[in-house]
């Protein structure tokens, strides 16, 4: 779609300005080493997947995150006009004007179940809908409240979010993408080589029990974020944001036109229907997943979760089949599952 409009007798081409290149400050060449994590955030931004970085304290899990924007698929003319239609319900919307980039919204850990999904006398967007069409990061997940959490799991599954008062009933939509990460433990350096873990065997379990298996399952890719080495801090040049949205843009495209006639337009929106339709194994790469379902003992979702990961990878190597290299890939953003065993 090409957009333009005209103010005062000049025309403005709306596309032009959305596609053009934005001055970020952060970019992904910064970030030396963590080779395997930014492949992991590629393929989560370009499927729209929900992940968990999980890591000791100083790996650079929120310096990570904090450049997932500059990798997110470029904002479509529809697409900006959901987002400023949101922020200016919600009063934040600081010029009257198009918003140009995606959302990437960041809420403290004391942040209020309201504050999350929305509400007040006369509901209000909560941060879920700001981050529509966007990023949702929480930092350091299980400092969450856990039932603050748990009201988060019909919304990333619906995409939209119901706020029911007296005489009033209003839905918001909320599709974001959510990033997350965690510590390994409370301490933060349990299976670290750089520091011994302080906490016993009790208290690593207690800490994982903050987030729940279903929650769990609503993150499609679960990344284990490890330290740097020193030769990785020399004057290598590292790949670029614009380099690595690149590739995005063109596995976007490629979702866009696949799903055209289904109302849907990434990967992570594929319902068990059409995953059927668009995730075809043949029988090597189907013998893989199902042993690896029964080794790892996934639940129905997660094992639907590999496949939406792997139809990305299959799309960011413009391959029209899952392959078993994508299925394989795929499994090993389980790796809580793996834990668990």
């Amino acid at each position: 779609m090409n957009c333009k409009i005209k103010i005062e007798s000049e025309e403005i081409n709306i596309d032009e300005i959305l596609k053009k290149e934005k001055k970020n400050l952060l970019d992904f060449s910064e970030v030396k080493g963590q080779e395997l994590t930014k492949r992991a955030l590629e393929i989560a931004a370009a499927g729209g997947h929900n992940c968990l970085m999980i890591g000791t304290p100083g790996s650079g899990k929120t310096m990570l995150s904090r450049r997932m924007p500059t990798i997110l698929p470029n904002l479509t003319f529809e697409e900006a006009l959901e987002i400023t239609k949101i922020h200016s319900i919600a009063g934040i919307l600081k010029e009257a004007c198009l918003v140009s980039e995606r959302p990437f919204r960041s809420p403290h850990h004391t942040i209020s179940e309201i504050g999350l999904i929305g509400g007040g006398r006369i509901p209000k967007p909560g941060e879920i809908s700001l981050a529509h069409l966007g990023i949702l990061f929480l930092d350091e997940l299980l400092e969450f409240n856990k039932n603050t959490l748990e009201v988060l799991r019909g919304p990333m599954e619906d995409r939209v979010v119901n706020i029911s008062r007296v005489g009033i009933n209003v839905s918001y939509p909320c599709n974001f993408m959510m990033v997350a990460s965690m510590n390994p433990c409370p301490c933060g350096y349990y299976g670290s080589k750089i520091k011994e873990c302080t906490c016993t065997q009790s208290q690593r379990e207690r800490y994982k029990t903050k987030l729940s298996g279903p929650m769990l399952d609503r993150f499609d890719i679960h990344i284990q974020v490890y330290p740097v080495n020193y030769e990785e801090m020399g004057n290598r040049v590292y790949e670029s944001s614009r380099e690595i949205q690149k590739r995005v843009n063109k596995a976007k495209e490629m979702q866009v036109k696949r799903y055209k006639e289904y109302l849907i337009y990434s990967n992570a929106e594929l319902t068990p229907r059409l995953i059927e339709k668009f995730c075809k194994l043949d029988k090597r790469t189907e013998d893989i997943l199902n042993n690896s379902f029964k080794a790892l003992n996934l639940s129905a979702r997660a094992y639907y979760k590999i496949l939406k990961v792997a139809r990305t990878i299959a799309d960011l190597e413009e391959k029209e089949n899952i392959e078993e290299d994508h299925i394989l890939e795929a499994i090993q953003y389980r790796s809580l599952d793996k834990d668990k065993r």
